[in-house]
C-alpha cells in the first residue's frame, strides 16, 4: 500500500461496538463493489459471555458469519492483516480502545465515531499516533469512503444514495469535509458534477480532531488518480489557513474547490457555537467570511455563496476534461443489490408460503391478544385460567361452569404425593443436581397409558362403547374379550368401594350439580358397578372419572360430534393432566431443592438381585 492511501480493495477493518447495520452497510457495499473479501474481518462486542461468537450477515445474495470477539486483544491477535479499527464505542470508553489499537503494529487507522471525547484524551490520542505515525479519523466522525473498494461504517447513507452518488467505482475527486451531516450531499453533487469521488473523509467535528483537512489534501496530492479537491470547511479554528499555506507555498497544486461554511453565524450573538464543538469563532481570522477570503487570495476557487459550490465543482471538473487532466472513464454498472424480505413484504413486492398457521393468539400488534380477544380485557376483566385455556385450547369463551370445571380438574390433578413415576422421577433428577427444566421433564416424560395417559384412552372407548350402543356388560365383554386389555380408567391400587378416592368424589358432585347432561359420567358408574362386583378395587378411578366427565363437557358445550374427536385426537385431556400435574412436580422439585437434598440411591433392600 502506498503512503497517501489509507484504504485499498483488499483493506479489512475491525469493528469495534456491536454495530450490525453499520456492518452489513459496509458488506453490502463491499457487493456493490465486487470486492472479492469482505472489508469486515471482526467484530468485538464487549459484554457478550463467550469468547468468540459467529454473527450471521449477508454477503450479497447468501449469508457467511463473521468472528464476534470479547476483546479487541483477541480480535488483533487473530487477525493480523486488519489495519482499520472503526471504534463505535461510547466517549468514555473511545480512548481506551484507540489507545490499544494504536499501540498494535497490525492497525494503521483508527476511526473513532464517538463525539464529546475529552479534549485532553484527544490529545493524547493526536500525540500518540504522530509518534506511531499512524491516523485517526474522528472524533466525532461518520467516516469515510474510498469509492469502489472500502467504506466506513455508515458513510455514504443507504444503497439507492451509494449508487446515485457512483461511490461503487472510484471517480477523480478528492473530497475531505469536517462536518459528516453535509459529507452525504455533497458525495452527491459531486457525482452530479463529475466522474465522482475517488475518497471522502470526514475529519470530525470535535474541536481537536486526529487528523485535519491539510493532512488528507497533502495527501489527495501525491495520489495521481486524484484530479482535483473538493474541501468543506466551517468557522472556528485555523485549521483551513493550513491549506492557504500549503496552496502559497505550492505544496498543493490541484486545483482545490472549497467552501467554508458558517457565513451567517456573523449575526449571532458573539461566543455562541455554531454546529460542532469546534465550530465557534473566537477572533476575525476564524470566521468563515475571514477563511473564505484568504483561501481565494491563494487561488484555492471559493464559490460567492455554498449555493454556487456545485457549479464551480462542475466549472474546473470540465475545465480539467478539456485539458486532458482527466480522461474519460467507462461507466460501471453495479450488481443488482438483494432487498431485505422485511423491506420487500413492506412494499408489497414478495410474497412467500407461510410455514406456521397459528389460529389461537396473535402478537404482531401493539397488545397480544387470545383469540381475539386483547389480553388487558381479560385482566382488567378479572377472566379465570379456565377462561384463558378456552380461548387458547378450544377457540371459544366457555361459559362459567365449564371454566370452574377446567380449573377443578388442574386443581385435583396438581399431585398425588412424591411416590408417583412423575414426582419420583423428578425428586431424583432434582437430587442428582439438575435444573428446573430436565427435572422436570423427568418428571413428565413418565407419563403415558399407565401414568396420565389413561385419561385420553378412557375418553376414546368410552365413547366407542356409547356410540354403538353397548351395555355396560358388554363394553367389559368387549375390552377382555376383543380387545384383550383392562378397561381404561377401571382400577385403583389403594382405593376401593370401601375407601373411596375423594377426588373422584369431588368430579362427580360438581358435575352432576353444573351440567344440564351427563350420559358419559352415568354410564362410567353403571360400569363401575359391575367391575366392582368382581374385585373392589375396580372402581372409577381419577384418570378415568376426568375422562368420561371431559366427555360430558364437551357434549354440554354443544360440540359436534367431528369437533369432540378433534379434541380427544389433539390430546387435549391428556393437556389437562400435564397442565396440572405440573404445579406438583415443580413443587416437589423445589421441595428438594430447599432441603438441598442430596443424590437419591436406590436402597438395596428394595432391589432383587438375581444370581441366574
Amino acid at each position: 500500500m502506498k503512503d497517501f492511501e489509507l484504504f485499498t480493495k483488499e483493506t479489512q477493518g475491525i469493528v469495534y461496538g456491536y454495530q450490525i447495520n453499520a456492518v452489513q452497510g459496509m458488506l453490502d457495499f463491499d457487493y456493490l463493489c465486487q470486492r472479492e473479501v469482505p472489508s469486515v474481518a471482526a467484530i468485538v462486542r464487549p459484554t457478550q459471555s463467550p469468547t468468540v461468537v459467529k454473527q450471521k450477515v449477508f454477503w450479497g445474495f447468501k449469508e457467511i458469519v463473521i468472528p464476534v470477539y470479547r476483546t479487541l486483544e483477541t480480535a488483533l491477535k487473530n487477525h493480523i492483516n486488519a489495519d482499520v479499527l472503526i471504534n463505535f464505542a461510547s466517549y468514555r470508553s473511545a480512548f481506551q480502545t484507540t489507545k490499544l489499537a494504536l499501540s498494535a503494529d497490525t492497525i494503521r487507522t483508527v476511526v473513532i465515531i464517538a463525539e464529546g471525547v475529552p479534549e485532553r484524551q484527544s490529545r493524547e490520542l493526536i500525540k500518540l499516533a504522530e509518534e506511531k505515525k499512524k491516523i485517526i479519523i474522528g472524533p466525532a466522525t461518520v467516516g469515510g469512503i474510498k469509492a469502489g473498494a472500502f467504506r466506513i461504517g455508515n458513510t455514504g447513507g443507504t444503497v439507492e444514495n451509494i449508487k446515485l452518488s457512483k461511490l461503487y467505482r472510484p471517480g477523480s475527486i478528492g473530497f475531505v469535509s469536517k462536518s459528516g451531516g453535509m459529507s452525504n450531499e455533497m458525495y452527491f453533487q459531486i457525482s452530479q458534477n463529475t466522474d465522482g469521488v475517488n475518497e471522502g473523509i470526514s475529519i470530525g467535528g470535535d474541536k481537536y480532531p486526529g487528523s485535519k483537512l491539510i493532512d488528507h489534501i497533502l495527501r489527495f496530492e501525491k495520489n495521481p488518480d486524484i484530479k482535483m479537491i473538493v474541501c468543506l470547511g466551517e468557522l472556528g479554528g485555523h485549521d483551513e489557513y493550513d491549506i492557504v499555506d500549503a496552496v502559497r507555498e505550492s505544496t498543493v497544486k490541484k486545483p482545490i474547490v472549497m467552501w467554508v461554511t458558517g457565513i451567517s453565524a456573523k449575526i449571532l450573538p458573539q461566543g455562541i457555537q455554531f454546529g460542532h464543538a469546534g465550530a465557534m469563532a473566537d477572533s476575525e481570522g476564524e470566521t468563515a467570511d475571514a477563511k473564505n477570503r484568504a483561501l481565494a487570495g491563494v487561488g484555492v476557487i471559493v464559490p460567492d455563496s455554498f449555493d454556487d459550490f456545485s457549479d464551480k465543482i462542475r466549472e474546473t471538473f470540465e475545465t480539467l476534461r478539456e485539458k486532458g487532466v482527466i480522461k474519460e472513464r467507462e461507466e460501471i454498472e453495479p450488481p443488482n443489490m438483494p432487498m431485505d424480505f422485511d423491506e420487500a413484504l413492506k412494499l408489497g413486492m414478495v410474497r412467500r408460503p407461510t410455514s406456521i398457521t397459528s389460529s389461537i393468539s396473535d402478537d404482531r400488534e401493539e397488545t397480544l391478544t387470545y383469540n381475539r380477544i386483547p389480553i388487558d380485557e381479560i385482566i382488567k376483566n378479572g377472566k379465570s385460567l379456565g377462561y384463558v385455556i378456552g380461548l387458547l385450547w378450544f377457540k371459544r369463551e366457555l361459559p362459567e361452569f365449564a371454566q370452574e370445571y377446567i380449573e377443578l380438574i388442574l386443581k385435583i390433578a396438581a399431585d398425588h404425593g412424591p411416590a408417583v413415576a412423575g414426582a419420583h422421577n423428578a425428586i431424583v433428577a432434582a437430587r442428582a443436581g439438575k435444573d428446573l427444566m430436565a427435572s422436570l421433564s423427568s418428571g413428565l416424560l413418565t407419563i403415558g397409558p399407565r401414568f396420565g395417559g389413561a385419561i385420553s384412552d378412557t375418553a376414546k372407548y368410552f365413547r366407542d362403547a356409547i356410540k354403538s350402543g353397548k351395555s355396560p356388560q358388554e363394553f367389559i365383554e368387549y375390552m377382555k374379550n376383543e380387545i384383550g386389555m383392562n378397561i381404561p380408567g377401571i382400577g385403583h391400587r389403594v382405593k376401593s368401594i370401601q375407601n373411596p378416592d375423594t377426588r373422584v368424589e369431588l368430579i362427580i358432585d360438581f358435575v352432576t350439580e353444573s351440567f344440564l347432561v351427563h350420559p358419559n359420567l352415568d354410564y362410567a358408574i353403571e360400569v363401575e358397578k359391575l367391575t366392582t362386583s368382581k374385585r373392589n378395587n375396580l372402581i372409577l378411578n381419577v384418570d378415568g372419572c376426568i375422562g368420561v366427565s371431559f366427555l360430558d363437557l364437551m357434549l354440554n358445550l354443544g360440540l359436534t360430534d367431528e369437533e369432540m374427536t378433534e379434541v380427544i385426537e389433539a390430546e387435549v385431556l391428556n393437556g389437562l393432566f400435564v397442565l396440572g400435574r405440573s404445579i406438583g412436580i415443580m413443587g416437589h422439585i423445589f421441595d428438594q431443592k430447599r432441603q438441598q437434598a442430596g443424590l437419591y440411591r436406590q436402597p438395596y433392600d428394595e432391589i432383587l438381585y438375581l444370581d441366574e
